[in-house]
């Protein structure tokens, strides 16, 4: 028989809350077995399914989106088709964190010109930071399209 973990036990292995994994059990992502008494016994796939909560919260996941893409118990017969949509999902959310890498470096290079602008001032100096600073403005305002323009588009003219 596999070893079964007490709520403390798993909190003291994976460092999380025991709250959190309270919550988890009540929201139905992982659900460990329960003695006799009430208290909440986990297996070894318990604690595998935390640590890939884990990652999947690292990769900037919601505990929606794990909860409704993951099925973290263990399926004797994997759908190809479930297995295909959940690929589609990873691959967007992995798109997605590509553009967020690209736009943060364009913040870092704007931050480290300005520190630099600030060291040396000088009047080329400063038009380089404004040109930078305009072409990063000029893309968020190209992602922002559609999400809301009325309280931009009062301030014009």
């Amino acid at each position: 028989m596999d070893k079964l973990y007490s709520i403390q036990e798993v909190s003291r292995i994976l460092g999380y809350p025991k709250d959190t994994l309270r919550y988890y059990d009540r929201i139905g992502i992982v659900s460990p077995s329960r003695e006799d008494n009430g208290y909440r016994r986990y297996s070894k796939n318990d604690l595998i399914d935390l640590m890939n909560i884990q990652i999947m919260q690292y990769a900037d996941l919601s505990l929606d989106e794990i909860k409704g893409k993951f099925g973290f118990h263990r399926m004797e017969n994997v759908d190809p088709a479930y297995c295909q949509e959940v690929a589609a999902f990873l691959e967007a959310k992995s798109a997605e964190t590509r553009k967020k890498i690209a736009h943060l470096e364009k913040v870092s290079q704007l931050l480290d010109l300005a520190a630099e602008t600030l060291r040396d001032f000088n009047p080329e100096s400063d038009q380089q930071l404004t040109e930078y600073a305009s072409e990063i403005y000029q893309s968020i305002r190209k992602k922002g399209r559609g999400k809301s323009e009325e309280g931009c588009n009062e301030h014009q003219g």
